[in-house]
């Protein structure tokens, strides 16, 4: 049941936004391998609601949060709020204590609140005042970010960048797409109602999807070639701090659950292959002002496959 429930969401996703299917691909690998994904592209390119169509469809409890310049890491986290009926303090939660959390826009507000983000991602958990309280599991959080050459953006830090299991680039799709885009709204096949993003998965059978991506098997053979995709790309990059430890277990997992996607009982070199660009693409940042795609591309060339 759970598969084709997988492969429903697939196709709602699709269809939410024509000619997304390698991006309806990688944030359904990202969901199963737990980990979370950044969106990035131009605005109004669908990476909303893309985002917003998979968070609804997996049920539990969903909350977006508009990152603006003048948010506060209380607005996301949540704050004590004193009763004065009863002499003590109240903790009031954040939208961050819910099983999927759609935070758009991401790069539009300081490094401040993009920071308080990080131990809820690594850590699934949130320390206020001393006091350290548990997040849903599971725990989602979809990014989206417009293109950081734009006016009023803030650059993410590396490590909340390395807290992202995959970025998605979307970009402005072709003129026959955009076509078929323009028809489909005005025939109302796209019209954004609620009753086409009914869940078709509740946080139980993700927990359960998930278990079951780590019963991919890795063999010794695969765990090397990913050292070695990642080695390559340090030598490449001239820094031994190109690729974190992160990034290597980012790729693994993420390699994992494509395998999972495709049916397959181990991971092999194809599914390492495909999820090498997504993994480490948003990592990398060259002193040289090197492209990221050609580093990843020469370290996929140049590393032999086992």
């Amino acid at each position: 049941m759970s598969r084709a429930a997988l492969e429903q969401l697939r196709e709602r996703l699709v269809s939410t936004v024509l000619g997304s299917e390698e991006a309806a691909a990688l944030l359904l690998t990202a969901l199963l391998a737990r980990g979370h994904v950044l969106i990035e592209g131009a605005p109004g390119i669908g990476k909303t609601s893309l985002a917003h169509t998979l968070a609804t469809s997996i049920g539990g409890t969903f909350k977006r949060v508009q990152f603006t310049p003048d948010l506060l890491p209380a607005d996301l986290l949540g704050y004590s709020l004193y009763r004065m009926d009863r002499g003590d303090f109240e903790f009031i939660a954040g939208p961050v204590f819910a099983h999927c959390v759609l935070a758009d826009e991401i790069n539009r507000t300081s490094p401040r609140v993009q920071s308080a983000l990080l131990e809820c991602m690594n850590e699934q958990q949130v320390t206020l005042d001393g006091v350290t309280r548990g997040l849903p599991a599971p725990f989602f959080v979809i990014a989206t970010q417009n293109d950081t050459d734009r006016h009023g953006t803030f650059p993410l830090p590396e490590p909340q960048l390395d807290r992202f299991l995959l970025s998605i680039r979307m970009d402005l799709p072709a003129a026959e797409i955009q076509q078929r885009i323009l028809l489909a709204h005005a025939a109302g096949e796209i019209n954004g109602s609620s009753a086409s993003t009914a869940a078709l998965l509740d946080p139980a059978a993700v927990l359960s999807l998930q278990a079951a991506v780590q019963q991919v098997t890795v063999a010794p053979a695969l765990a090397g070639y990913i050292t070695a995709l990642c080695e390559s790309l340090r030598r490449l990059a001239g820094s031994d701090h190109a690729v974190s430890v992160r990034g290597s277990l980012a790729l693994m997992q993420a390699a994992r659950a494509a395998a999972y996607l495709d049916g397959a009982p181990a991971l092999y070199p194809d599914h390492v292959q495909s999820l090498f660009p997504a993994v480490l693409r948003h990592r990398l940042s060259p002193d040289d002002g090197s492209e990221p795609a050609a580093l990843i591309a020469a370290a996929l060339e140049n590393t032999p496959v086992p």
